[in-house]
């Protein structure tokens, strides 16, 4: 099938979606109110509650939620054939990750900017939330993990691509001071440092000076590290290292210093980068040459694609950003449709042309197949084949390979380190209402409880031996990554879901989506802990089947607890709790 065909229909849907259904959800069910004082006007501090420009906050709203899993996901979906991805990317958007991802932000505005996490005592009681916020604080420490381990693996295959992300972040800092003390309007320099950023990754790509390769700076892939580890082992371990303290620093400074500009810069990086590969595509005109549908898969797509394709569709970490960090910086309540609802049709685009590259990159479906052998294989070389057929795509407006190649990968790179710091910014608040809940006052100090949050997301990272060697922690995480994703999801909706039961609203828009996510990861995780990664299992994991059967029963606890609160059998606890 015609590529351009498919691309189409999904944009227009998308479309669609955001004109019509996201304004009858703002009017009608949301009842979104323009005069409304939001949190970043009644709390203003200058570090977290900041309001801020709906255009800049959407720039880093999206590229915080972005990161490299709405590429990844997909690129892996494609395991099952093209269609089924493509369903699910465009109707999970329209009807489940837009309204989750307005949701969460519109709740979170009308409780003070507190997280979804928070907010949970009040709808279920404060049990539910503690189990709602240990939930969260392992799956983010699971992006923690998954997100650096990407972003080091990268450095190491693209070493091209580190020069131009690192003068970001230095230009992303000045942008900040500019802007907020010097009244200087953001567009005209983000497009500047936006220019300087691709001009150092042609001349990155173009001189092998330029590329800061750890790997080839010892001896080759054979050459000998540190303690005793290999060449690649040590370069790997050296970038997980340095993200840890970029993360740190990062997320500990006032949001304007270098989130806001820094993500603004790379809403601009999305605008350019999906306009390349969607004008190469259209230049290229390519035909869909991986299999509509594959007849003997060796694991069923069904719950898998639900899981896999994760941020491509539907995300409960889009409802810890919405509710963490953007709803502290809302100007107008009003600006929740375009920061939530369009910041998630934003993430289904990058989802479709990660669809399309990979569905076009190989001669035939025999090629393909020789590559998506497995699901296993699917999983290892998904991101890789995007890249590469990114990169076939951007060769239709004449831009070589290399160069193309070291642009994606710098595009990608720079959403994922986007993803890690805010990450890390939200587990540092998790933590610290972990230790006023449970009166440990060390943990509500920033330091102590950032200093947590990158220590055992670097352990988790650098510890786990795998298949791929030393730092196979990313690799081994993201299978419970995906299914613990889509299970916070469902539960954000279920939240949802009782605050507007609570406000006599109309909640059919979230109850739906929110009962097909519950039992699509209700079952797939408890497949992959008890029938697969259990000692008796088919693939034994012991970190895998802990942290998976933890995150099982308080889901199962949650659900049944939303269930009593939904049908009014649990409102004695609950209702004395004021909810907005």
């Amino acid at each position: 099938m015609n590529a351009i065909l498919v691309a189409i229909i999904g944009l227009v849907v998308f479309a669609l979606g955001y004109r019509y259904y996201s304004k009858f959800v703002a009017e009608k069910i949301f009842r979104l109110d323009p005069n409304y004082v939001t949190p970043a006007h009644k709390y203003k501090d200058g570090v977290d509650f900041v309001p801020t420009n709906k255009f800049v906050l959407w720039g880093h709203h999206f590229t915080s939620v972005a990161g490299a899993a709405p590429i990844l996901g997909p690129a892996i979906a494609l395991y099952w054939g093209w269609l089924p991805a493509l369903l699910w990317v465009i109707l999970g958007t329209v009807f489940a990750a837009g309204v989750h991802d307005f949701g969460t932000l519109a709740l979170s505005v009308r409780n003070k900017g507190q997280s979804i996490g928070t907010i949970a005592d009040k709808l279920i009681g404060k049990r539910g939330k503690l189990l709602f916020l240990f939930i969260i604080l392992i799956l983010v420490l699971m992006v923690n993990a998954v997100f650096a381990w990407v972003i080091a693996n990268l450095f190491i295959t693209f070493p091209s691509s580190v020069l131009p992300v690192m003068f970001q972040i230095p230009l992303a800092i000045a942008i900040g001071y500019l802007v907020y003390k010097k009244n200087v309007k953001m567009l005209i320099p983000s497009l500047i440092v936006l220019a300087i950023m691709y001009f150092i990754a042609v001349l990155a790509a173009q001189y092998e000076v330029l590329q800061i390769d750890l790997v080839r700076y010892m001896g080759g892939e054979d050459g000998a590290g540190l303690f005793g580890l290999g060449a690649v082992s040590t370069a790997f371990m050296i970038w997980i290292v340095f993200l840890m303290v970029y993360c740190y620093i990062a997320s500990t400074l006032p949001v304007w210093k270098l989130l806001q500009p820094r993500d603004f810069i790379n809403s601009h990086q999305l605008v350019v980068g999906l306009a390349i590969l969607y004008l190469g595509l259209l230049f290229t005109n390519p035909e869909l040459t991986a299999p509509v549908y594959n007849e003997n898969p060796d694991r069923n797509w069904l719950p898998l694609l639900f899981i896999t394709v994760a941020c491509g569709a539907i995300s409960g970490f889009h409802g810890l950003v919405s509710s963490g960090t953007s709803s502290k910086q809302l100007d107008k309540e009003t600006d929740a449709r375009f920061v939530g609802y369009f910041g998630a049709v934003g993430e289904g685009i990058l989802a479709l042309i990660s669809i399309l590259a990979v569905g076009t990159f190989f001669a035939n479906a025999d090629e393909f197949f020789g590559t998506y052998s497995s699901f296993n294989a699917a999983n290892g070389a998904g991101l890789g084949v995007f890249v590469e057929g990114a990169a076939v795509l951007a060769g239709g407006l004449g831009i070589p390979a290399h160069i193309a190649a070291t642009i994606v990968s710098v595009i990608v790179v720079s959403f994922a380190a986007t993803t890690l710091d805010t990450a890390v910014r939200l587990m540092r608040y998790i933590i610290a209402e972990l230790g006023e809940e449970y009166k440990v006052p060390a943990l509500t100090k920033t330091h102590v409880a950032t200093s947590i949050a990158v220590l055992s997301s670097a352990a988790l990272v650098l510890i786990p031996e795998g298949p791929n060697g030393f730092g196979s922690g990313g690799y081994l995480i993201w299978p419970l990554f995906g299914t613990s994703n889509q299970l916070l999801a469902g539960i954000s909706l279920m939240l949802i879901s009782i605050w507007l039961k609570r406000k006599g609203r109309s909640y059919a828009i979230t109850l739906i989506p929110m009962i097909f996510l519950m039992i699509m990861t209700m079952v797939a995780l408890f497949q992959q802990v008890f029938l697969e990664w259990a000692w008796w299992g088919t693939g034994s994991n012991t970190l895998l089947f802990v942290l998976g059967a933890i995150i099982f029963v308080f889901a199962f606890w949650i659900a049944l607890t939303s269930y009593s609160v939904i049908t009014g059998k649990f409102d004695d606890e609950i209702n004395k709790n004021k909810v907005g």
